[in-house]
């Protein structure tokens, strides 16, 4: 899965793809270079993040998600938690949503996507975005994670959604320490028990930078390479990431070595 944030202030490549063009570019050459997934977001939900209006969210993605229809021949995924913003992005040519709430943040989100024949991510999170790292702490972390990915599951299963439809997503960084996410990775196999497919988000993210003596995250490929390879092997269906052409390549090696087949 390919990440295309058309944001101003998203922590690793805010403002580089506002422009309709240059993100159009983007999804293209993701598409070259190996991506199975676009996941187009139109606000950003990192540490600290302030939400965007519905407006601006829909002014940003839908007309890229128009303009990209017919032309990818791989699915778009529309990163959102807001009802509307995904309901106008399916109408538009999306086929994937992907909410960081797990349904949780619009009530409006599951009788919304009953109506429409898409699959949907559904990612935990501790807080919301603008408190989630404000000293997260768990009882039993692992717990926590798969008691709010079944309850979501529920909520959206109770609505209509087929449970086939649904991938689920721990969530690393939202709401979790470096050492939390560490252990999530390591233990992401413990998330069979959902009997859902897995999505990982690690791309460039901050614990890989604390991991790295503070890297940047520009400076964090190798790293980000290390974590998609264990995450893979340890049962990842599906990586949310930058480098997509890098990552493709990691990928390949980590799956035949998992599979112990070229």
């Amino acid at each position: 899965m390919g990440i295309l944030n058309i944001t101003p202030d998203s922590f690793s490549d805010g403002g580089l793809f506002l422009d309709g063009n240059s993100a159009m570019e983007r999804a293209l050459r993701m598409e070259a270079e190996g991506a199975d997934i676009i996941d187009i977001g139109g606000e950003s939900t990192r540490p600290g993040s302030e939400p965007v209006s519905l407006e601006e969210e829909l002014q940003r993605t839908i007309p890229v998600i128009e303009a990209l229809s017919g032309r990818l021949r791989i699915p778009v995924s529309i990163d959102t938690y807001k009802s509307e913003v995904a309901r106008r992005a399916i109408e538009a040519g999306a086929a994937i949503v992907n909410d960081i709430s797990g349904l949780r943040f619009d009530p409006e989100m599951a009788t919304t996507l009953s109506q429409y024949d898409v699959a949907l991510v559904l990612m935990h999170i501790k807080g919301t975005p603008r408190k989630m790292q404000e000293n997260p702490v768990y009882t039993d972390l692992f717990l926590e994670i798969t008691n709010y990915l079944k309850e979501s599951i529920n909520i959206a299963t109770e609505n209509g959604i087929a449970k086939e439809r649904i991938v689920i997503d721990p969530g690393i960084g939202f709401g979790k320490t470096p050492e939390d996410n560490l252990q999530i990775i390591n233990n992401l196999d413990r998330l069979s028990s959902l009997c859902r497919p897995v999505l990982v988000g690690v791309s460039r993210k901050s614990f890989i930078g604390k991991v790295l003596n503070n890297a940047p995250p520009s400076e964090r490929l190798e790293g980000t390479a290390a974590a998609v390879a264990i995450s893979v092997m340890k049962g990842a269906n599906i990586v949310r990431v930058h480098d997509v052409k890098e990552m493709a390549r990691v990928v390949r090696v980590a799956d035949a070595i998992r599979k112990e087949e070229v």
